[in-house]
């Protein structure tokens, strides 16, 4: 049986994908901090998987729970980080910029380099990154977030780099999303995709191996539009 894990489990995203990698036949292990939501979860899918709770904000302790997890599950080819945390900005607020930076950056990096060391030892393995076309956008209504998630891409092309470099069929995929129905986007938006079709386009990336994927496929426009921007006329916007 494939064995998987889902980092950030508890809603939106990560519950649509623990659905549907579900349905394929995976034993998932779902981690999140709303360790109620994740019983809800696992008692709603088919077969047996196995929750933990994490908190990312801890990255220290949330680096042991992975690890944890992992123990208990044995074999496991996959994990998706998708925990993610976006705030917008209306004032600058430290409390606000530091969940962001410890979930999106320092969290994100923990359970990336734990994944990535687990693969290597296993001698193969599928380490997914949830990102967002934000990454190729700056903005000072969302600037922390957007940084956050530019760092997201970037580690993850490293992480791929290093993973060539190991001579190892270790594969790392970055997923950029852009506006998809999720509890996190609670504004209408152009190009707002159902998460469920979002999240299928997210599961044949993952089938396929791919290095990246911009979900849905037309965002792929967006972000050569933006990257084609002048950061001039960004501020202006932004």
């Amino acid at each position: 049986m494939k064995q998987g894990i889902i980092i950030g489990a508890s809603s939106g995203i990560g519950w649509e994908l623990a659905v549907q990698l579900a349905a394929k036949g995976y034993q998932l292990g779902l981690m999140a901090r709303r360790i109620e939501r994740l019983e809800q979860l696992a008692d709603s899918l088919s077969g047996e998987h196995l929750i933990q709770g994490t908190d990312l904000r801890d990255a220290e302790q949330a680096e042991q729970d992975l690890h944890a997890l992992l123990d208990r599950m044995g074999n496991v080819e996959l994990i998706v980080v998708n925990s993610g945390v976006g705030i917008r900005e209306r004032k600058l607020d430290w409390v606000s910029e530091k969940q962001m930076i410890d979930v999106n950056v320092r969290g994100f990096a923990v359970m990336s380099v734990t994944a990535m060391n687990y693969f290597q030892q296993r001698g193969a393995g599928h380490l997914v990154g949830v990102s967002s076309v934000a990454s190729h956008a700056t903005g000072g209504l969302m600037l922390t977030y957007t940084a956050s998630k530019a760092f997201v891409s970037n580690y993850l092309e490293g992480m791929r780099s290093r993973a060539r470099h190991s001579g190892l069929p270790i594969t790392v995929t970055t997923v950029e999303p852009g506006f998809v129905k999720t509890p996190m986007v609670d504004w209408d938006a152009f190009w707002m995709a159902p998460v469920d079709k979002a999240v299928a386009q997210m599961v044949k990336a993952i089938s396929k191996q791919k290095n990246h994927v911009y979900i849905t496929k037309r965002w792929r426009l967006a972000v050569w539009i933006l990257e084609l921007t002048p950061n001039w006329l960004m501020r202006k916007f932004g």
